[in-house]
């Protein structure tokens, strides 16, 4: 494949790393505030340099990456450190933009709810001919009921001691088990990622303090009761690790990772590091390197492991293996998973396949069709794009009739401070030799916007996710596929030609609203900024798309994807 087809077409000029005094002055002159932005508040200042561990890649060099005055394109860096903030250059905004902007979507509605400023997840199920969506982190969540998009209701707000001692609240997954006849909810359980340790290459008593850390590494099943999460009936407690039960304290690895899947049948897969010896891993605020778990759910208050599977070099003594990767020792590099297999079709139902994003591992197809003895197929190596998250998601909604997967990483820095994160379109025909195809179109801001790349608009810029495909109810489209795409909203792209596709409609909210206060005092800070639009949740048989922002939620109408339903669909029932 040839280099280019990883990088925008037009390689700009690049001024500078970080903007002095002078260079601020210059870009609030050629930015001028006008309409809504004429009292916008400021953007961040750049964000100091630190000092780099030896293996970090370097600060970019002055002149190698930033904005083309005369293209109107913005150059990323070929490579960049971990770098937290602001990094504006010659052509950024000054502020933070105000505007909104749209293509083929309408606004039914706007709550100003927040769950979290820099992430959240969202679960939605059916219960007595109601339908109710949660949007939550792991310290608090709302629930609503949604069962008229014009007229959400409240149910259920809940926050989470966590410093005082009380456990997280995790990412879960509810479905209808016909053969049980109840709503079986699970939920995970994992180390944080952030905030227990900076820097575990400066910080051995921070290291040790997570692994000492006393909670639940793994998952916990419920009876959902009711729909607020309080009345659940706790059925059984999992851990991931297979030296101490879930009783037994502290448990080794990383505990369970992410929104599990699970079906509503037999089957459970999950993504975690079950012991202290998956630690193959670069990133510097995390210990542990992320395999694939399969359990035995029939019973849901005696789980079962079944099997694991990893990635060839992530454990303690498969160091030779992992030193061919070109990421090693580069302190910066998330290494394994993140997320679960996505599974286009339970096992349960005759599915054999799973793919697996593994980071910087990379892509593999994974044969699932015998739980208790997961096998590797084939191995994909992505292109190199450091810093940032490599591989992160796979969407494959469309894999079953176009044999196209979707693998994305994701930004995790300010100011495309980082190489551009791209969705690579992914061709599994044949399982034993997957190829990538092509990428999918990146995003460029209207004419009528006050930027002619979305670079300039501050905050992040690129894919996030396509929302969980087993959690979103009905069908989804074999056409589009919509994506939160950070500070470009929510991008929706056409596939009906998956070798040409192109972007069929787009909302891009206010980057902040200064006006909405919300339960979460952060929102309106820094730590929200790189985050306007961090996730939607697709109701495809209700041809709705929610977009959560960093000051509330947007419910759209989309008209390519069909005549929005305002009420409860055709098929409803306890779950769905």
């Amino acid at each position: 494949m040839k280099k280019n087809l990883f990088q925008r077409s037009t390689i700009a000029l690049a001024i500078g790393l970080t903007l002095s005094a002078g260079l601020v002055a210059s870009v609030q002159a050629q930015q001028p505030r006008s309409g809504v932005n004429l009292n916008a508040p400021d953007a961040p200042a750049p964000a100091p340099q630190r000092d780099l561990l030896p293996g970090e890649p370097a600060y970019p060099a002055p002149g190698s990456w930033g904005y083309d005055k005369t293209t109107g394109i913005f150059k990323s860096p070929d490579a960049a450190p971990d770098a937290f903030g602001a990094h504006p250059v010659d052509g950024s905004l000054p502020y933070l933009d105000l505007n909104q902007y749209s293509k083929n979507v309408k606004i039914e509605n706007f709550v100003p709810y927040v769950a979290g400023a820099g992430h959240s997840w969202q679960a939605s199920f059916d219960f007595n001919g109601r339908r109710y969506l949660y949007d939550y982190e792991t310290w608090m969540y709302n629930l609503f009921d949604i069962t008229d998009p014009h007229d959400v209701k409240v149910v259920q707000q809940k926050t989470f001691d966590i410093k005082g001692g009380e456990h997280q609240f995790g990412p879960f997954n509810v479905k209808f088990n016909k053969k049980l006849n109840k709503m079986i909810a699970v939920q995970c359980y994992e180390i944080s990622r952030y905030g227990l340790l900076d820097d575990k290459y400066t910080n051995p008593a921070g290291v040790q303090k997570v692994r000492d850390r006393k909670m639940l590494r793994g998952f916990r099943m419920f009876e959902v009761t009711s729909p607020k999460w309080t009345d659940w009936k706790l059925l059984s407690e999992t851990s991931l690790d297979p030296y101490h039960s879930a009783q037994q304290q502290p448990q080794e690895g990383s505990g369970c990772q992410d929104v599990p899947d699970y079906w509503g049948d037999k089957y459970l897969f999950v993504a975690g590091a079950p012991d202290n010896s998956f630690s193959n891993q670069e990133y510097k605020t995390y210990l542990y390197t992320g395999a694939q778990l399969a359990f035995d759910v029939s019973d849901p208050s005696n789980p079962k492991r079944l099997s694991t599977w990893w990635a060839p070099g992530s454990r303690k003594g498969e160091e030779e293996e992992y030193k061919k990767n070109p990421r090693y020792g580069n302190k910066t590099s998330w290494m394994g998973s993140r997320m679960p297999l996505f599974i286009p079709k339970p096992v349960e139902q005759g599915g054999k396949y799973g793919y697996a994003a593994m980071g910087g591992f990379g892509f593999y197809v994974i044969d699932i069709s015998d739980p208790n003895n997961m096998k590797q197929v084939a191995h994909l190596d992505m292109p190199v794009s450091v810093t940032g998250t490599e591989g992160d998601n796979i969407d494959v909604t469309k894999v079953e009739t176009t044999g196209m997967v979707y693998f994305s990483g994701y930004p995790m820095t300010e100011d495309c401070y980082e190489p551009l994160k791209h969705i690579y379109s992914i061709d599994v025909r044949d399982p034993k030799n997957p190829k990538i195809v092509n990428i999918l179109p990146t995003p460029v801001p209207p004419k009528e916007a006050p930027f002619t790349d979305f670079c300039q608009r501050r905050g992040s810029f690129g894919p996030k996710r396509s929302g969980y495909a087993q959690i979103q109810p009905g069908t989804p489209s074999q056409r589009y596929m919509p994506y939160s795409y950070y500070n470009a909203g929510m991008q929706m792209f056409d596939l009906k030609d998956p070798l040409h596709p192109t972007i069929a409609a787009y909302f891009v909210p206010k980057m902040i609203d200064p006006a909405i206060k919300t339960r979460d005092e952060q929102t309106q800070s820094i730590r929200a900024l790189p985050n306007p639009v961090r996730s939607i949740f697709v109701e495809w048989d209700r041809n709705l798309i929610w977009v959560f922002s960093n000051h509330g939620i947007y419910t759209l109408s989309v008209p390519p994807l069909g005549k929005p339903v305002f009420g409860m669909p055709e098929k409803t029932g306890a779950a769905q």
